[in-house]
């Protein structure tokens, strides 16, 4: 039992002493791992006391050298560094010119070293680089870069054609250096640098070898010949079916062939500015305008569209036009066909010129000819004659002792009937021209994609992808402005998850203004739109210049700016027909009115749009002041301003009394009657029937008028908005407080036109827009225009003009003729009224009283008490106020007064009363 118990606990004891041996070895290996782990941290820890020990000091020159050449260095990259942001603001003509003179220096440099031995380290090295390039063209170099330096000097303006050009000279000299490399042997690297030289060099061995090696020698050859080919046509602008045609003008340039013969009237004149230089044909041909040669293209261009059955255009000379030979507005232009004269001479610009046919923008007088070729080309209106003739197959021939028409007589200085006071009268005096497109200035080329997009993508992926949103950044198109990048989202995600997360966007891309639009309109892509670092201006000049702008030849169509997609925003103003622009200050609202009128002067005459100005800050429009087509001097008092308003609503009741006797719906209609002599003045009126101008009223402060007279302004406005559109008459709004005391319900429910700047408030954006979106707008022209019809606004820059070119277009204006203001503008048709303060507010009452007194020849206190239901009190006041002014006699107690007036005698005393 005993030994059991001891051989037991001796088990016992043995199993106790193998766990804490087992422990014993497992205990060390646990603390031996924080040891092993410790001691690399104990030395690395020990290493930086080691490595902190400082090193031996350096050889004072060294430091010497060193710190200049770190000052140096310094100094050299500011200079580097504020030239170039001063090269950003310099005027793309210098640097075109900058850009031809560094031209001249490299082919002086290559000159040198080709024709000569190259001198100095520069010339040596140009030297070497151009003849190991182009091998034995080398000495022909110097003759490209001069060529291209002095296109660029002799056209700065025109930078359409220079991709044109490097494709095609890129062409050519790989062709022809392929070429000379395959008839030197074809040598290759291995046969040396010189070989090579004295081959096409290395841009002829790249163009050779490849070639050989892919097609083999024998097609290598023709290949680089199509190459060669192409490459001249493009230079040359010169599609291949117009081959004959070139050899043929060559021919006549070398007297080789006698030039063909011209037609009497000639497609141009010779000296009529923008004609042939508008189709662009400097620039292919780089001779002067006007040249035989270029005349025979155009011959041929026009000959091409009649076979066509197209009318092609033919520009002459001015001359001076009557009224009634003005040119008609553009619905006049709709017997022109499917193909006006507009899209006739594009085409045949887009022919001539190889850069039109890429869609960049068209030179100065190319777009300079679109925009005017309509009142150039304009077919003058023939007059009708009325008369019944007895045979209609029958047409009579003039005599050529026949009386002078009224509108020559006009000219030659004969007296012409006066025409009628209510109608505004235009000033035709002489042959008014409009502004050249030259007074405007020309914008840098806009930007498709710069690395602020690129960053601005890589931030957007990153925040998609840190919360899990299945949606990729697809694209985005740049505008001036604001870029809007487009987002798919994938199957089953809800678009909130995109809109949710407007706060991280902009966290992400460190600006505020994120604007989101879900969906893109016409798109199934959310758009995420956010401001340009990188901001562009929109000139006025490219606005008007554009395709856009000179397809449409309405005297009312006016730059707006440019949309989110760099795309021309331009609007026909008696479309709006009425437009409400309002925004904070300093959004930009004063630039789009100044881009409004500097529109109309620049495309409309005074005989086609007349402008009432209101300007209560009398600062804003002051330059306007004096061009012919004010009918009023600039309005500065607010009061004046409320009784030109009425003087507008006058006009259009007379406008409408015209239209209603001869039986038209619209303005327009009146007009192209009037001038195809198809109107007659009505039987026993000695009126002459003119034209009526479209009428445009711009109110540069809307809250000024409200204020000075509320409800006299808001009658006038509401009418004219309501109804003057046939009338031909449009109201342009402009305000910086848009509140609901100002933009009333009346005048937002009449003017569907809206337009946007920046504001301070939510609640100002739906007095606006009715909707939000106009305060997170950046300013500075930034806008949401929503024209009649659109059903959500679209984001624009909006564009700018300088002071210098409204001085510009207003002193030609100025130059051309004089205003003729009218005077009853701000002069209402009655006299004033002269009310005796006496009265003060019971005129009203005291006329019916004496009406009452005078007809009734009985003067009673009761009676009037009783007829007009007022009290004691107001009824014997009015019987002291007919008492003083010898209507009745005095009082007698209880008896009633005598009337000293008779019934006959009553007009001239309502009148007396009415200060009349």
């Amino acid at each position: 039992m005993a030994t059991r118990t001891s051989g037991s606990g001796s088990q016992t004891r043995g199993a106790g002493t193998a766990k804490k041996a087992t422990a014993a070895k497992k205990a060390p290996a646990k603390k031996a791992a924080p040891a092993k782990k410790a001691a690399p941290a104990k030395k690395a820890a020990a290493a930086p006391v080691k490595k902190a020990a400082p090193p031996p000091p350096k050889p004072l020159a060294y430091r010497a050298v060193r710190g200049s050449w770190l000052g140096l260095a310094h100094g050299v990259g500011a200079v580097a560094r504020g030239v170039g942001r001063g090269a950003k603001g310099l005027d793309p003509a210098h640097r075109k010119d900058g850009l031809g003179l560094l031209l001249i220096a490299v082919a002086l440099l290559v000159a040198a070293g080709s024709w000569s031995d190259a001198q100095g380290w520069l010339g040596i090295a140009v030297t070497n680089v151009v003849k190991g390039a182009f091998g034995r063209l080398s000495v022909l170099v110097p003759f490209l870069l001069g060529g291209i330096a002095l296109r660029l000097m002799r056209h700065p303006e025109r930078p359409e054609a220079n991709g044109r050009i490097v494709i095609g000279l890129g062409a050519l000299t790989f062709g022809v250096l392929g070429l000379i490399h395959i008839g030197c042997g074809a040598p290759g690297l291995q046969a040396g640098a010189s070989r090579i030289r004295d081959a096409g060099g290395l841009i002829g061995l790249v163009a050779s070898k490849p070639m050989m090696g892919a097609a083999g020698p024998a097609l290598a050859v023709p290949l680089l010949l199509l190459v060669t080919f192409f490459g001249l046509l493009v230079v040359t602008a010169t599609p291949v079916n117009r081959i004959p045609d070139r050899l043929r003008l060559l021919g006549e340039k070398l007297s080789l062939i006698e030039p063909a013969a011209m037609p009497a009237d000639g497609p141009f004149d010779d000296d009529e500015p923008g004609g042939l230089d508008g189709l662009g044909l400097v620039d292919e041909f780089e001779g002067e305008p006007g040249t035989p040669e270029e005349r025979a293209v155009l011959l041929e261009k026009r000959g091409q569209l009649e076979r066509e059955g197209v009318a092609a255009p033919r520009r002459r000379r001015p001359r001076r036009r009557t009224p009634a030979e003005s040119a008609p507005p553009v619905d006049d232009f709709a017997d022109f066909g499917p193909l006006g004269p507009i899209d006739v001479a594009a085409a045949a610009a887009a022919e001539l010129d190889g850069a039109v046919l890429h869609g960049v923008q068209p030179s100065a007088a190319l777009a300079d000819i679109m925009s005017r070729s309509v009142r150039d080309h304009t077919p003058e209106p023939e007059p009708v004659d009325l008369t019944p003739v007895d045979d209609p197959s029958a047409v009579p021939e003039p005599e050529a002792d026949a009386e002078p028409a009224p509108a020559a007589e006009a000219e030659a200085g004969a007296p012409v009937p006066a025409a009628r006071s209510e109608q505004l009268r235009l000033p035709t005096e002489g042959s008014y021209q409009l502004p050249s497109l030259e007074l405007l200035e020309r914008g840098g080329p806009g930007k498709a994609r710069s690395k602020a997009n690129d960053a601005v993508v890589a931030a957007l992926t990153n925040v998609l992808a840190e919360f899990k949103v299945d949606a990729a950044v697809t694209g985005f198109t740049r505008g001036p402005t604001v870029t809007r990048y487009e987002v798919e989202i994938g199957p089953a995600v809800k678009v909130e998850r995109i809109t949710a997360l407007a706060k991280n966007i902009a966290y992400a891309v460190a600006s505020p203004d994120v604007r989101i639009i879900s969906p893109i309109p016409g798109k199934s892509a959310v758009g995420i739109e956010i401001p340009n670092t990188d901001r562009e201006m929109v000139n006025l000049g490219d606005l008007l210049r554009s395709a856009t702008a000179a397809a449409d030849h309405h005297p009312m169509v006016v730059g707006m700016g440019k949309d989110v997609e760099g795309q021309t925003i331009v609007a026909n103003l008696t479309k709006m027909p009425h437009i409400l622009v309002a925004g904070a200050t300093g959004a930009g609202k004063s630039s789009c009115i100044n881009c409004l009128i500097t529109s109309i002067l620049m495309r409309a005459t005074p005989d086609e749009v007349r402008l009432v100005l209101v300007d209560p800050k009398r600062v804003e429009l002051t330059a306007y002041e004096g061009v012919p087509h004010l009918i009023t001097p600039i309005i500065t008092n607010p009061k004046k301003a409320a009784e030109a308003l009425q003087w507008v609503v006058r006009e259009m009741d007379l406008r409408y009394d015209d239209l209603a006797a001869f039986g038209f719906r619209h303005v327009d209609d009146f007009n192209r009657a009037v001038r195809s002599g198809k109107l007659q003045p009505l039987p026993g009126s000695e009126r002459v029937l003119e034209p009526y101008p479209y009428l445009l009223v711009i109110v540069d402060e809307l809250a000024d008028l409200m204020m000075v007279a509320p409800r006299d302004v808001e009658d006038s406005i509401v009418r004219i908005t309501q109804l003057a559109r046939a009338a031909g008459i449009h109201l342009v709004l402009a305000t910086q407080r848009p509140s609901v005391d100002v933009v009333t319900g009346l005048i937002k429910a009449n003017v569907p036109s809206r337009l946007a700047f920046a504001t301070s408030s939510l609640a100002d954006s739906r007095v606006i827009l009715d909707q939000p979106g106009a305060e997170k707008l950046i300013g500075k022209g930034d806008a949401l225009f929503l024209p009649m019809g659109a059903g959500k606004p679209t984001r624009m820059q909006g564009a700018f003009v300088t002071e210098e070119e409204i001085a510009a277009v207003v002193a030609h204006c100025k130059n051309q003729l004089n205003p003729e203001y009218r005077d009853d503008v701000t002069v209402s048709d009655k006299p004033k009224k002269e009310i005796d303060e006496e009265i003060g507010d019971d005129l009203d009452l005291l006329v019916q009283a004496a009406e009452l007194v005078v007809s009734t020849q009985f003067g009673s206190t009761s009676m009037l008490q009783r007829k007009l239901r007022v009290g004691f009190a107001k009824a014997g006041r009015l019987m002291d106020l007919m008492e003083s002014r010898g209507i009745v006699g005095p009082s007698e107690g209880s008896k009633a007064r005598d009337v000293l007036v008779q019934p006959d005698e009553l007009d001239a005393v309502l009148l007396t009363l009415r200060g009349e």
